[in-house]
């Protein structure tokens, strides 16, 4: 699909990196992700290179994959032993052969199989069952659930039926239960946090990112367990992969690097061995990427001195265990004292007030911070309320009949009549009229 291009560019680019270092095992894998994305000659080329030199046992030539089809060569791609420990049975999906070295294995376990099944039978929304943790567990506990099961999980390690669509189910999961206020959230209503209603929330998240907030469930996978990120190939940072010369700029272990490949060839270049024409094109090439990094940074430069607010719950736990309320809407909510003591908002309270609960009448700071549990928490009862309303009105439908055929309007009125806890929340609070 062309909407699977970037990332099958990206996967191809790693690949090149992993044959550079001449570990042909992992530059195999990627080279054939990368054509199960979107399928390109230069792709094609690629692995038939590796699969000669993987089985030469030499290094990586100079040539790149448009030189790979001259002399006509056909290496024999290497098959992956596997070894199956005591008790453990490891399976083939259908269809795949253990000959066929050009195409990616699938094993599996019986207990990989269970942990798939497992996480699948859960509901989309059903985060802390998905991660197997208690409700009011610590942040720990989460983080550990989740090493635990992105490791069993991740699509390189298990080829089990479903194993894709349960790492990002836990991935998911992950990012709702590890940030404070989309598990606050979460934990009063039962709802995605990131839903329509909730982009306050999701706006502090920490791992926000993109225009709409999302994380992928690899780079969550990378972030935690401290890969390295992709490269910026093609546009207008540099040629395609037919043309002139290409610039890759990556993000990994050793920081920040970039990478030079000529036309239709993949073998990095020194750009120590360049001449001066070539590194002045580059630097001109990375301009823009330089001005918006600056843009970017000047932006920000308020926020990086600023104290961020401090961390809250809807409901009384361990960690947050000192109630509050906000002065409008008389909301409760809970604060860890020791961090919130510790906040330039606990500093701007007269001391004659620190004990109220609702103290923002005599504190701006505080006011503005209560500004933002009371969007949150209206948010969520938005959310369900429009939850309470869709299902009463397919209930009422149900008895209305067809034109009114067979109605039993004396169901309906009963229906109607019954009690919305979130929208008679919102009516209490003089905001149902607003949004509905």
């Amino acid at each position: 699909m062309e909407s699977n291009r970037d990332e099958a560019l990206k996967c191809l680019s790693i690949a090149q990196r992993h044959r550079d270092s001449q570990n042909y095992d992992s530059a195999r894998r990627f080279c054939q992700k990368s054509i199960n994305l979107y399928s390109t000659p230069e792709a094609a080329k690629l692995l038939n290179i590796i699969e000669r030199e993987a089985a030469a046992g030499t290094a990586p030539s100079s040539s790149g994959p448009a030189d790979a089809g001259v002399n006509g060569a056909k290496a024999s791609s290497s098959a992956r032993e596997t070894h199956a420990s005591a008790g453990t049975t490891k399976h083939r999906p259908q269809g795949t052969a253990a000959g066929q070295g050009s195409q990616e294995k699938r094993e599996y376990t019986d207990e990989q199989r269970k942990v798939v099944q497992r996480v699948r039978a859960c509901a989309a929304t059903q985060y802390y069952e998905i991660l197997a943790v208690k409700k009011g567990c610590e942040e720990t506990d989460v983080k550990k659930a989740y090493r635990k099961l992105a490791l069993q999980l991740h699509p390189d390690k298990n080829g089990a039926p479903g194993a894709d669509e349960a790492f990002k189910m836990v991935s998911r999961a992950f990012q709702v239960l590890s940030d404070p206020q989309k598990r606050a959230a979460f934990d009063q209503y039962g709802a995605d946090p990131d839903s329509r209603a909730s982009g306050a929330a999701a706006a502090r998240s920490p791992f926000a990112g993109g225009a709409d907030g999302e994380v992928s469930p690899e780079d969550l996978f990378n972030m935690f367990f401290g890969g390295g990120g992709g490269g910026f190939g093609g546009g207008p940072f540099g040629g395609g992969f037919g043309g002139g010369p290409v610039f890759t700029a990556s993000f990994g272990p050793q920081g920040f690097r970039t990478t030079g490949m000529r036309g239709g060839g993949f073998g990095p270049q020194r750009r120590a061995a360049e001449p001066a024409a070539e590194n002045r094109s580059l630097f001109l090439q990375l301009l823009p990427l330089i001005i918006l990094f600056a843009i970017s940074l000047l932006s920000s430069l308020p926020s990086l001195f600023s104290t961020p607010d401090p961390h809250y719950s809807f409901q009384a736990t361990s960690k947050y265990s000192t109630e509050r309320m906000t002065s409008q809407y008389k909301v409760p909510y809970w604060v860890n004292p020791t961090e919130f003591q510790a906040h330039p908002i606990w500093e701007s309270i007269p001391e004659t007030h620190r004990s109220e609960k609702a103290a923002g009448a005599v504190s701006s700071k505080l006011r503005g911070f209560e500004r933002v549990v009371e969007r949150t928490f209206v948010s969520g009862l938005q959310s369900q309320c429009r939850g309470e309303l869709d299902s009463q009105e397919r209930r009422m439908e149900q008895h209305r009949g067809l034109f009114g055929i067979g109605a039993n309007w004396e169901e309906v009125r009963k229906i109607k009549a019954e009690k919305l806890p979130a929208c008679d929340k919102l009516k209490e609070m003089n905001l149902f009229a607003n949004y509905y």
